[in-house]
């Protein structure tokens, strides 16, 4: 009877502490880039990538990350879909000056998108 007091304290212990964890998995997600591309003033080169995102949903600060590292900051606003996206995509602008900007990500099996600032 007492190990099973025990089981149950750490158990709801072990999944308070991992709370965090599954939080910040809600504000971030990962996509690939197939072609260069500017996010902010950074032009990302093509590969995988993550995003985090922090704030309120019409005012999001946007952290790029490739390894771990961040390499580009933006801002930008969280849009919701009508329905899950069946994978992650990037949705880009061409500009006037040749170089293409990233305008929203969205992500697989999400029903969350990201919209750049600039879009």
């Amino acid at each position: 009877m007492q190990s099973i007091r025990y089981f149950a304290v750490f158990s709801v212990v072990a999944l308070a502490l991992s709370l965090p964890a599954f939080a910040k998995d809600s504000n971030s997600g990962s996509f690939d880039l197939t072609q260069a591309v500017q996010v902010g003033s950074t032009v990302l080169q093509p590969g995988h990538y993550k995003a985090e995102w922090t704030g309120p949903n019409t005012s999001l600060q946007i952290s790029i990350l490739r390894d771990g590292k961040t390499v580009a900051t933006t801002q930008g606003t969280l849009k919701e879909l009508p329905s899950r996206a069946p994978y992650s995509s990037v949705t880009v602008h061409n500009q006037d000056d040749h170089t293409t900007r990233v305008d929203e990500i969205d992500f697989n099996h999400r029903t969350e998108a990201l919209v750049l600032a600039g879009s």
